[in-house]
């Protein structure tokens, strides 16, 4: 069983509530997620982030294959950090881990992302050239998005 991690961090020139007010509303994920990608959240996202909320989405991330997404946000510490794992969805496992913390002149938002892709060794063969490429690109977009949205950390 190989668990696969994805470790981002980007700084943004804004306060932790408005990173917070940003990050902690389910709404904005389709936002800073690729429109190719055709996110619609289902339900569960009619209310301000807790523990134990249940989101559903639908996602279209390889060959225009639609994916239903079910979601769990397990852990909540106001303006400090959130957790996602994924009840049903494309990966074996998934447990995203959402940090941010206040720095001289804005903020550093980190993303832990541990996961395993399903089909044993098939889905690690495939994960080189599909999956990690796939969240990379994922990734990616949200740090430029995010930086459209908010602005450039240039604070030195």
């Amino acid at each position: 069983m190989k668990i696969y991690t994805l470790h981002k961090k980007q700084n943004l020139p804004i306060s932790i509530e408005q990173a917070w007010d940003f990050l902690s509303n389910p709404e904005n994920l389709k936002t800073i997620t690729p429109d190719y990608m055709g996110f619609h959240i289902m339900s569960g996202a009619d209310k301000p982030m807790y523990s134990g909320q249940i989101i559903q989405y639908i996602v279209t991330p390889v060959l225009r294959i639609k994916t239903t997404w079910v979601t769990e946000i397990t852990h909540v510490r106001d303006k400090h950090y959130f957790v996602d794992e994924q009840r049903f969805g494309p990966y074996a496992l998934w447990h995203h881990k959402h940090f941010i913390k206040e720095i001289e002149g804005g903020v550093e938002m980190e993303d832990i992302i541990d996961y395993k892709v399903p089909f044993g060794f098939l889905g690690q063969l495939v994960h080189p050239i599909l999956v990690k490429p796939k969240l990379e690109e994922i990734f990616n977009y949200r740090t430029k998005k995010l930086e459209e949205l908010f602005g450039i950390y240039t604070n030195k």
